[in-house]
């Protein structure tokens, strides 16, 4: 297989991304395809669907070998699951499924067609092996169970961020911001409350430490990638 697109998002890393498409309906991306798949017959019909299935490449975890067994990192990162039951970047071919909302289809611009997404779990650039239409009739199960993450799915932070270092923000990524950072971007297994963390969004670093369930936003600086 080859990639067909590449999505653009507001991250350059994959810390601070959540764990799960869908989970940060403000945060955006756009797809762009390559000049071979630019054709406007392709996409007739999709912008009849609200959401789409990206079927994309782990592109920053290629490896010779694969585990049977991961640590999922809402679990603490140190309780082992078949790595079969999770949605581990980390496996035998590093595909990626997301589920995300289709703002609209741009078919003006100069590398048209263009879909404007929401939702997204993915870095910036990532490739995009394919796109599928989501069809809620066959989709949704809501009978379906949850398994372990049923343990872990309502878990989110207290967001602290300073008015002055918010303003730093372009107006239309301050709530994308605050719901990144209430998914709580550190790795499950550090509760060291004095430490900073960093996560790089929209050409910003965020910094920020995490105390009681209280993640407060400590400084805010432009980075280069901006």
């Amino acid at each position: 297989m080859k990639p067909i697109a590449h999505i653009y998002t507001d991250f350059k890393t994959k810390f601070g991304l959540p764990r799960q498409s869908g989970l940060c309906g403000e945060l955006r991306g756009k797809i762009v395809f390559e000049p071979e798949y630019r054709r406007v017959e392709a996409f007739r019909g999709l912008d009849g669907f609200s959401h789409i299935w990206v079927i994309w490449k782990f592109s920053e975890t290629e490896r010779n070998e694969w585990l049977p067994t991961v640590r999922p990192p809402r679990l603490g990162g140190n309780k082992r699951m078949g790595v079969f039951a999770t949605r581990s970047p980390f496996r035998p071919n590093n595909i990626g499924l997301s589920c995300v909302k289709l703002e609209k289809i741009d078919y003006e611009s100069k590398y048209s067609p263009v879909l404007y997404v929401s939702g997204i779990d993915m870095m910036n650039d990532t490739p995009v092996l394919d796109i599928k239409p989501y069809v809620p009739s066959a989709d949704c199960k809501t009978e379906a169970s949850d398994g372990f993450t049923s343990e872990t799915k309502d878990y989110r932070l207290d967001v602290k961020f300073p008015e002055n270092l918010l303003t730093l923000l372009p107006e239309n990524k301050r709530k994308a911001a605050c719901e990144m950072l209430a998914l709580d971007p550190r790795p499950s297994y550090i509760k060291d409350e004095n430490r900073i963390f960093g996560v790089e969004f929209a050409g910003f670093n965020i910094r920020f430490k995490v105390k009681d369930s209280v993640l407060t936003v400590c400084n805010v600086q432009l980075t280069m990638y901006n």
